[in-house]
């Protein structure tokens, strides 16, 4: 089963990460072993985007939101703790020191 998004296939999770955001995961994330002139000129692309684009925070952080919520226990394997049952533990103050 294929999987298009926006007339796009999209075959790993970076595919998805990178149609949802518009642009490579790299340009935020940098690449290891990237020179000094590298890193200073994706993050001057990453500065023109951000001013051409400036919901784009608010977007990314909307979708990260809805993924954690959604596949939390998936992706963090996350337990569930078990919720207080609205009973007081006894008082303290009586006990002997």
């Amino acid at each position: 089963m294929r999987t298009y998004v926006g007339g796009h296939q999209a075959v790993s999770v970076n595919d998805f990460v990178e149609l949802a955001l518009g642009t490579p995961l790299e340009l935020w994330l940098g690449v290891e072993g990237e020179s000094e002139e590298e890193r200073a000129a994706r993050l001057d692309a990453a500065r023109d985007i951000l001013a051409d684009t400036p919901g784009l925070p608010d977007d990314v952080s909307r979708v990260v939101a809805e993924v954690i919520e959604t596949h939390a226990p998936d992706l963090f394997n996350v337990v569930a703790l078990a919720r207080p049952t609205g009973r007081r533990r006894p008082s303290r103050k009586g006990a002997a020191a």
